[in-house]
């Protein structure tokens, strides 16, 4: 759960430490970074880098080659020191308010490796599954009585001990990572849209035909399409809006006047490069009293599954603010 960004934060473990180093670093966060959103963008685009779905087609983790899970740890490090501007640490990866952090990943959670050099020394230790949609974030001094008695490997690096897990001081713990859609969908529908042999567009089309009501990333669209244009499939002419407009499919997209369609449909409201498709139907007695918009002087409401399919309505000008329901 995330804390509220003060100056002795609540830490969420058993018995806060008395380490106003931890508590200085963990304050940093907490006022950088509140909800954990920003962290979060991190662990999202270093899977997007690692799977680099718009070259290779990949979308899990079990399809990454070993040393690429390996090298997570590493690009994770260097894209939270991008995101916060955080400065060089003088023997650890960072220094945050003059303090030494060392910033560590594991696939499984509180499995840090810790060096020799590292002991005594504040750890950001971070984890997260792509496949659960969540992550975690705490911190803990690298102290003997933390650490497990053996050494783990030839580097004599160690563990945190059954003890030591309990406690790290959580920051953000099993928060939502942005979400994965490929993961997400049916394995049914990511085979025929997979499958798709007439090449990048008909896999995008078949994207949003069968992954209707959720909220699509620019980097799902490249996965699916393997193109370098891949956001010229979403658009129209020539693209899946106007391809699958005679279906009845609509696409919003990240523009206020198409964020307050979805608002006014109760849809999932489409973030900056997201995009959220969904059949409509003109409002008819069947429909009784679901929310609805107009558009082209139709009500236009999320169609029913007994709904015939009719060409969907066109989509206000991008530049609109309001939108009459």
């Amino acid at each position: 759960m995330s804390a509220s960004p003060v100056e002795q934060p609540p830490l969420s473990s058993p018995e806060p430490p008395d380490d106003p180093e931890l508590r200085a670093v963990a304050a940093y966060f907490l006022k950088a970074d509140p909800e954990g959103a920003r962290i979060a963008r991190v662990l999202r685009r270093t899977y997007d880098i690692l799977l680099d779905g718009q070259h290779t087609g990949r979308y899990r983790w079990d399809q990454l080659h070993k040393t690429e899970k390996t090298h997570f740890g590493t690009l994770v490090e260097i894209n939270l020191q991008r995101e916060f501007d955080l400065e060089d640490g003088a023997t650890m990866d960072f220094a945050i308010r003059g303090i030494d952090v060392d910033c560590k990943f594991s696939q499984k959670l509180g499995d840090w490796m810790i060096p020799p050099e590292a002991i005594g020394h504040l750890l950001l230790g971070l984890w997260a599954s792509d496949e659960e949609g969540i992550w975690s974030a705490g911190l803990i001094r690298a102290t003997e009585d933390v650490l497990s008695s053996s050494q783990g490997n030839r580097d004599r690096k160690r563990w945190l001990s059954k003890e030591g897990k309990r406690a790290v001081n959580w920051i953000h713990q099993d928060q939502p990572l942005p979400e994965n859609a490929l993961l997400r969908i049916p394995a049914h529908d990511l085979d025929v849209i997979f499958n798709c042999s007439a090449g990048g567009q008909k896999r995008v089309d078949m994207l949003f035909r069968l992954a209707q009501g959720r909220r699509i990333s620019r980097n799902v669209v490249a996965t699916v399409a393997q193109q370098d244009d891949y956001m010229k499939r979403v658009r129209g002419n020539g693209g899946s809006r106007s391809t699958l407009q005679p279906e009845g499919i609509v696409i919003l997209g990240q523009y206020r006047s198409h964020q307050a369609i979805a608002e006014a449909l109760r849809l999932p409201v489409p973030g900056p490069g997201e995009s959220v498709s969904v059949r409509l139907a003109r409002r008819g007695p069947q429909h009784g009293d679901v929310p609805a918009v107009v558009l082209g002087a139709q009500h236009w409401v999320v169609a029913l599954p007994s709904d015939e399919p009719e060409p969907a309505p066109e989509l206000p000008d991008i530049r609109r603010r309001t939108l009459r329901t």
